[in-house]
């Protein structure tokens, strides 16, 4: 049995920092997201201004978020996904591994 995504790719107004901060500096959450999967920081939000090059960092950095979580999925559906929505994808991976916004203690304070 998978797991599924703790919020949908178009749920990012579920947590509203994390949606201002995907939208107003997606490099940053990105770097963010991939500092959470073990990746480096500063790297990862660089290469957000690079054509191409961010496309494949950005399914590879979702592609690591949803194999820590045990969520189903494949590259493909992660490149396209990043390729067509890239700011929900930036703060559903965000949402999904809390590397900003509060995460897991904005959780715990709802409990």
């Amino acid at each position: 049995m998978s797991n599924q995504w703790q919020h949908g790719l178009f749920g990012c107004f579920d947590n509203c920092t994390v949606c201002i901060l995907s939208y107003l500096a997606p490099c940053y959450v990105q770097g963010k997201n991939a500092e959470a999967v073990g990746e480096n920081c500063l790297l990862c939000g660089l290469v957000f201004f690079v054509p191409l090059a961010n496309l494949w960092f950005g399914a590879t950095i979702r592609q690591k978020v949803r194999e820590t979580k045990g969520i189903e999925g494949g590259l493909v559906g992660d490149l396209l996904s990043f390729w067509c929505c890239t700011c929900c994808t930036i703060a559903q991976s965000a949402q999904e591994v809390g590397s900003v916004g509060g995460g897991m203690a904005q959780d715990m304070e709802r409990q």
